[in-house]
């Protein structure tokens, strides 16, 4: 599989991924006791929710953008700082304005992860296992959700709200360590990597299949109709998953009567269907290229089945009267929402040169992440005007449903896009 050096690489980017959730979940695990401490209502509760996405949104193209020409590395290092700086901040806030501020910078130092980690990917990993590589970097994420609802509910519980985001902040300044001085920007210039492996990984290069790839700048690739799919694609995806990440909990307590004990714990259920699908992600979106030699093919199979499923999941959890049947969905629904998560990213490695991977992987990324903007509001004042989370569910689902029309009628090769 991975060699030494690449087995490394990738394991750093999974426990940033472990991290990048601890610290984004923690606010949703502990918004029952930080809404009744600040005095925050529903719909302010859904405005700090989607404050994070506006800072962070715009910095998914800005990292994405600076990592190519600034290399990955680098802009990760300053990512992880900065996110990790206004995590603690978060345990200062004083109400709803300052939280409000503290989580637009949060999504300022979170918005590069990413379409940076795919550039790292894309520097450091051949073609056929770019898939897996990218599957495995991302799994860490859903890990990290799974262990900030034991993590962040205990502390909240023990010590209170504040002390829970200084325990996450501290955990990523300690990784920043080990990142600094174990990873590099490209292997070709790391003295560390042995002649053999920068062979291995210069000689299967991905070939750009979007039409007219070849003398053109960064804005064709932004424009061409397979990017923009997929970026509604993503949209879709992201709209279900921040669904989850933010409002979930809170619906487990106020709509189901758990306790914020028992809720921090099953919400660990769907994370770990979705560690699962996400590694299970790449590694299925390979095999398929290995067997067929379709790359776009393996990509939008995985993508458009799986999100299918994810989007019908989520409908039908908005109709369930029990946790456990409600819970039992929404593992569904996140287990195959996963399976498409390296999928996006390997798109993008597929039709685009890789001197721009991280500035289309960063448009793509901001793009699907206006979902987080406006996602997590609409739902505070759906459940605020209706009084219920049916409503919120079935606007997830049908969201998705689009998306994969989106690729189903755009992601095309060239030859079948003039058909």
């Amino acid at each position: 599989m991975f060699s030494k050096r690449r087995r490394l690489v990738i394991f750093l980017l999974f426990l940033a991924g472990i991290i990048n959730y601890m610290d984004r979940s923690a606010l949703s695990i502990a918004a029952p006791a930080v809404s009744a401490d600040l005095g925050l209502s529903p719909s302010e509760m859904g405005l700090v929710f989607s404050s994070f996405f506006f800072g962070y949104a715009i910095f998914n193209f800005i990292g994405g953008y600076m990592s190519d020409r600034a290399g990955p590395h680098r802009i990760f290092s300053l990512s992880m700082l900065v996110w990790s700086a206004f995590c603690a901040f978060t345990g200062m806030a004083a109400g709803f304005v300052s939280m409000l501020l503290i989580r637009i910078g949060f999504g300022v130092g979170e918005g590069p992860f990413s379409a940076t980690a795919n550039k790292m990917v894309s520097n450091w990993f051949p073609r056929r296992e770019a898939g897996s590589a990218i599957g495995i970097a991302n799994a860490g994420t859903p890990l990290g959700g799974a262990i900030a609802g034991p993590l962040v509910g205990f502390c909240v519980v023990q010590f209170g709200w504040r002390v829970s985001f200084f325990v996450v902040a501290a955990i990523g300044f300690i990784w920043l360590l080990f990142w600094l001085f174990l990873a590099s920007n490209d292997p070709q210039k790391d003295p560390r990597v042995t002649v053999d492996e920068r062979a291995e990984i210069a000689a299967d290069r991905p070939a750009p299949v979007v039409r007219g790839s070849d003398g053109v700048g960064l804005g064709t690739y932004l424009k061409n109709p397979v990017v923009l799919a997929t970026a509604f694609a993503f949209f879709g995806y992201n709209y279900i998953l921040f669904f989850f990440l933010t409002w979930f909990p809170s619906y487990l307590t106020n709509a189901r009567g758990l306790s914020l004990h028992d809720m921090s714990l099953v919400t660990v259920i769907p994370w770990i269907l979705g560690c699962i699908g996400l590694l299970g992600s790449g590694f299925l979106t390979d095999f398929i290229y290995k067997r067929t030699g379709n790359a776009l093919f393996s990509r939008k199979i995985v993508l458009t089945v799986c999100l299918g499923i994810a989007a019908v999941s989520i409908i039908l959890a908005g109709f369930m009267t029990t946790a456990t049947s409600a819970v039992t969905l929404v593992a569904i629904t996140v287990f195959a929402l996963y399976l498409t998560g390296a999928i996006y990213w390997a798109i993008v490695q597929d039709v685009v040169p890789g001197h721009y991977v991280g500035g289309v992987g960063g448009f793509v990324h901001g793009l699907a992440n206006t979902a987080g903007i406006i996602g997590p509001a609409v739902t505070g004042f759906i459940v605020q005007g209706t009084g219920s989370f049916t409503s919120a569910f079935i606007l997830a689902g049908g969201i998705a449903v689009l998306g994969v029309i989106a690729v189903l009628v755009f992601v095309r090769a060239p030859r079948e896009q003039a058909a």
